[in-house]
């Protein structure tokens, strides 16, 4: 089991023939990932032949020659895709995401940085309303191990298993991943740190208590904003597993932005310290560093059985 991407993903890449889109897809395949198409109405009706490097092969990929569609809806009705992956400039990226809900997209996975925080709230509704799933902006994307791979995360760096992982950073979801590479993961979610994001920490904890194969969820925040605070509640009233927390930003000046767009604390709202104590009020472990929750993970497994 998984959440939001398994192997019967069918994906498209929006933008796959630029530079980001072109290496990132060539990882996707390698990982074993069903892209069937790419989207760019100045190259529709083209192939592009990937050959997936050899350290890659080993994930699961081969070489393939993927189409290139002139629009989504296109690229939907010849192949089924249900997951569309976005890696066009920010100037372009509302349309792009606009283009994919009206064409009924399932899933939208918006890796592309610096997009107008306007232009990220006017796109997360328009999709919210059409059914379509927002994964992002500013996030690595998605990956259920050893089925499907819909970003940058890197694939090669754990394994399946019983973990679900959902965070603001992509950084430290990489570092997450590989501390507990031994025992794997069901499916990790990197649902960006910019302050509008379609898909919360709430949304992610909803759907790993409701997955049967996962067992644990590890939740990163970082500085600014209130959606630890707001997670830490939802934990508390619904979410039954064992939750492990990790919070970037204990050294962070208040008052100035570090990092990620969203990451500004305001007087003593979104510290980590608050958002440490929110979390830990609702029964959540919270490691001090990246390691010291790794280590908390798997004392709760063990103490589980």
């Amino acid at each position: 089991m998984a959440i939001y991407l398994t192997k019967e993903s069918k994906v498209l890449v929006q933008g796959m023939t630029g530079g980001e889109g072109m290496k990132h897809t060539r990882r996707m395949l390698a990982a074993g990932t069903d892209v069937v198409g790419g989207v760019n109405p100045r190259k529709a009706g083209q192939t592009v032949d990937f050959d997936v490097p050899q350290c890659l092969k080993g994930l699961g990929g081969d070489p393939s020659a993927v189409p290139v569609f002139g629009t989504v809806a296109e690229g939907m009705a010849a192949t089924g895709a249900d997951v569309s992956v976005v890696f066009v400039p920010p100037a372009f990226a509302k349309a792009a995401v606009l283009e994919a809900a009206d064409a009924g997209i399932g899933l939208a996975v918006v890796i592309t940085e610096g997009i107008p925080v306007h232009d990220s709230v006017a796109f997360a509704a328009y999709a919210r309303a059409r059914g379509t799933r927002i994964i992002g902006p500013n996030c690595p994307g998605l990956i259920t191990p050893g089925q499907s791979n819909a970003g940058i995360i890197p694939a090669d760096i754990t394994k399946p298993g019983r973990i679900g992982l959902v965070s603001k950073s992509g950084t430290l979801t990489y570092q997450l991943m590989y501390e507990l590479r031994d025992i794997g993961f069901s499916t990790c979610v990197g649902i960006g740190g910019d302050p509008v994001v379609g898909t919360s920490h709430i949304d992610c904890l909803g759907a790993f208590q409701d997955d049967p194969d996962t067992e644990l969820v590890v939740l990163i925040g970082e500085i600014g904003g209130d959606a630890e605070e707001r997670a830490a509640a939802y934990i508390r009233e619904h979410v039954t597993k064992p939750v492990v927390g990790y919070i970037a930003g204990f050294t962070a000046p208040e008052g100035r932005t570090m990092g990620h767009a969203g990451a500004i604390v305001s007087g003593s709202a979104g510290t980590a310290r608050a958002k440490q104590e929110a979390l830990e009020a609702a029964g959540v472990r919270v490691g001090s560093t990246p390691t010291e929750t790794a280590r908390l993970v798997l004392e709760l497994l063990e103490a589980g059985g």
